[in-house]
């Protein structure tokens, strides 16, 4: 069904540019929070919520964006529940590419120091990985990400605080990587140059 062609030509054609502007990231909101064969279908469901709501969809581009992570959050919970399923939000960082990031040529100690956030991030709370996405991956501001959440601004700010201060807790107490070996082979090897 082609919701498009349903309606007068202004609100086709307003929802027509409110999914070209927030299609996409949309679609990488939702792919950090379930598998990726369910995204799309998850994206179809708030664009259908859109179009029948269109009228309280605010008219400036990032308020619609946030406005639509907000219902594609609502949207997830309420999957979760019928599902009776409790995911937390997990990214997906693939550790082999990390891990042979230093034989392609990387810094060894990025790549430690990344395989260190990684072990971090999985320590958070899911609560903490949310708030840290909100603000940090998808860009929303305090008012923005509070209103997905459907919390105050300021408790999304403290919030924010609380998982920053999490991570780098976690950060911090991550064992340290040992990278020795593969930066004196690096040494090494410029020095026969």
């Amino acid at each position: 069904m082609n919701v498009t062609d349903t309606g007068p030509p202004e609100r086709t054609q307003r929802f027509a540019h409110l999914y070209e502007q927030t299609y996409a990231a949309l679609l990488r909101f939702v792919e950090r929070r379930v598998h990726p064969s369910h995204a799309e279908d998850v994206v179809a469901d708030v664009f259908l919520v859109a179009w029948r709501r269109l009228d309280d969809v605010p008219l400036a581009a990032d308020e619609a964006r946030a406005w639509l992570f907000g219902v594609a959050h609502r949207t997830l919970r309420n999957g979760l529940r019928a599902d009776q399923r409790r995911q937390a939000l997990a990214v997906r960082i693939a550790d082999s590419q990390l891990t042979g990031a230093a034989a392609a040529g990387l810094d060894p100690e990025l790549v430690a120091r990344r395989l260190d956030l990684v072990q971090a991030w999985r320590r958070l709370s899911p609560r903490h990985q949310e708030t840290l996405a909100l603000a940090v991956w998808d860009g929303l501001t305090a008012p923005q990400a509070a209103r997905v959440l459907g919390i105050s601004p300021v408790a999304f700010r403290l919030r924010l605080t609380r998982a920053r201060r999490a991570l780098r807790h976690h950060a911090d107490a991550a064992p340290a990587t040992t990278t020795q070996p593969v930066a004196t082979a690096t040494v090494d090897s410029r020095s026969t140059r």
